[in-house]
């Protein structure tokens, strides 16, 4: 596989506080644990990708960074704030909605199946959150709403229903969607896996544009390529556990455990 360098993003925002940090972060679903003790940084503008088999924590990791998920053990840290919270262990929950909703619209997340409103239009579904949650001008959001759509290629189906649109185009509104709220981190979670590979690259190609202009991204894929071509960090989880981490060369081009390369040459 060949690893494509992109810019990194720039050292004042190394030295930033980071967007997302998670420490020793332990999740389970009663007596199953899929979380092990988990640590990742996301540092601002870089794009940190996550790989694994399926059932390896990748898509709990996320739900939890997004505080849609409660875990047992371990802090959750958002732009230095750690997130608070109350009760111990399976009892653990946030102890300040308020703090959660408003970590939650900083923290805009696609997920595989697009979720989009049926009916609504493809504007009215890119709107709403800013909107109603946001209490943000209408006038202002549709605006910023059709320039997001133009920016993922579909402004002239800003009128459209969600069942008129492909499966490709349908996630690059959910993209939009997730753009209106101008979050401070995009999350995705396989944002391509339920699509066929011709509408896979209307996709990959804005998530690659995203990540070329610096944004704060978690990627959730099954797609070792288009990780290798956007990622500044890749973490491989394995039973719930960091088994590897490193820039995408290293992790892609010089594997170090040999469940990694067991996971790569088996095609990820």
């Amino acid at each position: 596989m060949t690893v494509k360098t992109r810019p990194t993003a720039q050292s004042t925002n190394d030295a930033a506080t980071p967007v997302i940090e998670i420490r020793n972060l332990h999740k389970s679903y009663g007596q199953l644990e899929v979380l092990k003790g988990i640590d990742m940084v996301a540092p601002k503008g870089h794009v940190i990708s996550l790989i694994g088999s399926s059932g390896s924590g990748k898509s709990t990791l996320l739900r939890c960074c997004n505080l849609l998920e409660d875990s047992q053990q371990g802090e959750i840290t958002f732009e230095g704030e750690p997130v608070k919270w109350r009760g111990e262990g399976l009892n653990r929950q946030p102890a300040d909605r308020s703090q959660v909703t408003r970590i939650r619209t900083n923290l805009s997340m696609v997920f595989q199946q697009f979720n989009l409103w049926s009916h609504m239009t493809i504007l009215q579904n890119v709107m709403e959150a800013p909107v109603t949650v946001l209490k943000r001008d209408p006038v202002e959001v549709e605006a910023k709403a059709r320039e997001y759509l133009e920016k993922v290629g579909i402004g002239d189906k800003a009128d459209a229903w969600p069942a008129m649109l492909s499966g490709g185009q349908q996630q690059r509104a959910a993209i939009a969607r997730a753009l209106c709220m101008e979050p401070r981190a995009l999350l995705f979670d396989e944002p391509t896996s339920a699509l066929d590979p011709e509408l896979e690259q209307e996709v990959v190609k804005v998530i690659k544009a995203l990540a070329d202009e610096g944004r704060t991204m978690l990627l959730v894929t099954h797609d070792m390529r288009l990780a290798a071509d956007v990622s500044d960090h890749v973490v491989f989880l394995h039973q719930g556990r960091t088994e590897e981490e490193g820039p995408p060369d290293a992790v892609f081009g010089n594997p170090q455990t040999a469940r990694l390369q067991g996971f790569l040459s088996a095609g990820g």
